[in-house]
Order: structure tokens, then sequence, then C-alpha cells
């Protein structure tokens, strides 16, 4: 009794200024759980050079395991960033971890995930000299503790006025600061008098800036996108574009206030993220909001509670209808991975050594893949590129795509050249669309 709606989107891609960068700040390092052992800093480096970041986190800074890594494997620059030692002109890294709280507060179960910031390593150390007297931080690299998460938050100020937390994919359903499952209602009921020290919020890959622009609560806080990569090729599936200088003061000066150099961000396509509808994906169920609300919230196939998605969640919560643009709203520009594109256009359900080798093609020939996705003009591209890939560039840039939205953690199946594209091509111009209730709908992006 699958319910599958097939989703469209538009978007206006938008130009961005030259002497931009990108930084992709919440990832995670072999120490994390399900994650690839490639996930160390000289694998990062130069994978973050051929994607063309200019900035990215360590992560997992609170595990010794990986601090003792990063001690041997990287130096300061002089600016409270961080490079590989044999690569003066490498991808600069920022000190950055991810925390669990899971903790009862107000009478409720919370879990809430949040990513650090710190300027040095000397810092680090203080905070995991702290973080180990109250807990264990060697069985994981994003480390799980009892205490609320606001303490979390007076511990890493004592390490150093220059550490700052970032509430991280605030949306996620089981741990997160507005999770439908363990969440609050607000910012300022979770982290209490330690509020005043939340500038920013990772969105987090089911929800987007025009999602959370539905909130006029969230207008005073910067919007973040980070990839949460788990493997080396995830990386930069979200990412922030700045322009101001690299430093760590200054990366978090453009964060608490934009107009010092933090320009927008770069996002999955949100249906595409596996927490995006509701659903029970044991039983085949995938549905908007509207339909669980229609179902009174149970499954008709066992009977229990769906897992509520962001959507649903965010729709609870907003006090603004879809489509409203906040006055201090930043741009921000959907992509999909450069391999992905490839395999569509190859006819290929997953990234085979075929694709790999088109993409280092590719690569070589144009420079990042940034360059391929988001820099550089279609004119430019279309001399560079294969036809199909160059269409499937162009067709994400202008939003022409289709998505089978992502649930109860299952990530959505996005197309590029569905049979609508393909029947085009050969002068048929039959719709594809099979889907018995499609649910279009129109991202304005700009």
């Amino acid at each position: 009794m699958t319910e599958k709606q097939v989703l469209t989107a538009k978007q206006t891609f938008h130009k961005w200024p030259k002497g931009a960068y990108l930084a992709d700040f919440h990832i995670h390092s072999k120490y994390s759980r399900a994650t690839s052992t490639k996930m160390n800093v000289k694998v990062l480096n130069e994978v973050a050079k051929e994607k063309g970041i200019k900035v990215l986190g360590t992560g997992d800074f609170t595990h010794p395991g990986y601090l003792r890594e990063l001690k041997r494997d990287l130096v300061p620059d002089g600016t409270g960033l961080y490079r590989l030692k044999d690569d003066p002109d490498g991808t600069r890294f920022i000190l950055t971890a991810e925390v669990s709280n899971i903790f009862t507060q107000h009478g409720k179960n919370r879990r809430i995930h949040t990513v650090l910031f710190a300027p040095s390593i000397e810092v680090v150390e203080d905070i995991q000299a702290r973080l180990a007297a109250i807990g264990n931080i060697t069985s994981d690299g994003r480390p799980i503790f009892g205490f609320p998460v606001k303490e979390l938050i007076k511990i890493i100020k004592k390490a150093s006025k220059d550490c700052e937390a970032v509430p991280a994919h605030v949306w996620t359903p089981w741990f997160s600061l507005f999770g439908a499952k363990s969440g609050f209602d607000d910012l300022e009921e979770c982290f209490e008098e330690e509020s005043h020290h939340i500038f920013a919020l990772e969105t987090g890959l089911s929800s987007d800036p025009q999602m959370n622009w539905r909130l006029s609560k969230l207008d005073k806080y910067t919007l973040i996108s980070n990839s949460d990569a788990h493997s080396p090729t995830k990386l930069a599936r979200e990412a922030n574009i700045l322009s101001c200088p690299l430093t760590y003061k200054d990366i978090i000066k453009a964060m608490k206030d934009p107009s010092h150099g933090f320009l927008g961000t770069i996002e999955f396509f949100p249906e595409e993220g596996k927490y995006h509808y509701d659903g029970h994906r044991s039983c085949g169920i995938c549905w908007h909001p509207s339909e669980t609300r229609r179902h009174n919230g149970l499954c008709p196939v066992c009977g229990n509670p769906v897992t509520v998605g962001v959507l649903h969640r965010v729709e609870d919560l907003a006090d603004r209808e879809e489509g409203f643009v906040p006055k201090n709203a930043l741009p921000n520009c959907h992509l999909i991975p450069l391999a992905e594109i490839i395999a569509e256009a190859f006819g290929l359900k997953s990234i085979t050594k075929t694709v790999l080798k088109e993409y280092s093609r590719i690569i070589s020939l144009v420079g990042t893949e940034m360059d391929v996705l988001l820099w550089k003009e279609l004119d430019e591209l279309k001399l560079l590129l294969p036809g199909k890939i160059y269409e499937g560039i162009r067709r994400m840039r202008e939003g022409m795509i289709t998505i089978i939205p992502g649930h109860d953690g299952v990530y959505g199946k996005i197309s590029l050249f569905d049979e609508n594209y393909n029947n085009m091509k050969k002068g048929e111009g039959q719709s594809s669309n099979n889907s018995k209730s499609p649910s279009p709908k129109q991202l304005s992006l700009f």
C-alpha cells in the first residue's frame, strides 16, 4: 500500500561574486560509527581540493585518537585555521566536532546534536579533558553525554570564549533541536540561559532555508548548511559560501553577522533527504503531511504511528505561508553531486568505475567539481562536457527534476532524465508521470 508521490521542482540559479569560496564545517572522521576508513585529513585534503572546498571542518575533535592524528598531520597557519604539513597551499581546516546530548528536560526525553567550533588544538585538549571527566569520549567520534545541552555550552565557553556551538540538522526527527521525536518547540526552551550564545542553525539535508523562512522566530539566526559527510565522496553535498578573510575569527564573525562575508548556501534538494516526508519504510508508506493528518498519523499497514518527517514538523511550528521570503534572506541554490549526474546520464544506478573515470576526466578539463556545478558559465561547459552530462547540469541549475521524497530514514530518489525527457528526445513527447496522485511543488529559489 505504497503512497508514492512524485514532486517537481524549479529554481533560478544564483550567480555568486568573484572571490567567494566554499566551506563545509560539519563532517566526521573514521573514529565515528558508520564512517569510511578513508576519513582522515590526508584524504580529506585531496578530495576537498578536487571538490573545490576551501575550508573544511575536521570533525570529531573530541576523540583522543583523532586528535593525535590532527596533531601529527596538521600545522597551524597563523589564522586559527590549520593545513596539512606537506601542502602549504592545500585545504584549510577548522577544528570542529559534533556532540550528542541525551537527557530529560521538562518531563520529556531529549536528544540534541550540536556542532562545536574551537580556535586551537590547545583549546581542544582543554575541552577533551573537561568532557573526559564526566563521560566517555573514546567510544565514538560523536560522543554521547547524559547532561542537558546547555551545560555543553558552558563547558566549551570555559575552555575558551572563542569556542562556538551551532545546533546540528535542527529538524531531523530523532536527534535535533526541533525534531518531532525528541526536540523542543523553540530554542530558548532548549538552551535556556545559554540561548544568547546561539547565533546560527544548521538546516540539515531534509530541510532548506526556504522551509526555515516560514518561522519568524528563526529570522535572527544565520542558516548554515554542511555535508555531515561520513565518506569523502559526500563532502560539499551541502556547504556555505563565504567571502570573508580566511581566519577563524573572521569566519565566526561572518556566521554571526552575514554582512561580514557570509553570502549564502548550497543545498541538497530537501525532498531527497531521508526524513523529508512522513512514512514507514518497512510498510512502504511515504506521505505528505496532509496525507498523514488524513490518516490520523497511523500507518494503514501496521497500525503504528508513522515517523513524522521534517516538512510536517516545519508546518506544525510555522507562522508563515510557504513561499514567504524574509528581508534578511540569503541566496541559496540546490545541487546534485557530479558523479550522480554522470551516472544518470550513462543510465547507471550506482557510482561505478566508469562513472569515476568520467568524473576524473571532467575535473581535469574544468578544474573542480564545484566549477562544473556552481561557478562556470553554461556556455563554457557546453564546449567541454559530453552532451547529456551538460544537459544534466543545465537541468539541475534550472531545477528541471523529479523527486520521490525521502522518508523514515530512506533517501529520496532524484531524476534529471525521466521518461518524459527520453520520450521528448525520441520525438514522442509523452507524459512520464505515472503516479496516481502527483504533488507538484515550486521552489522559490533565487
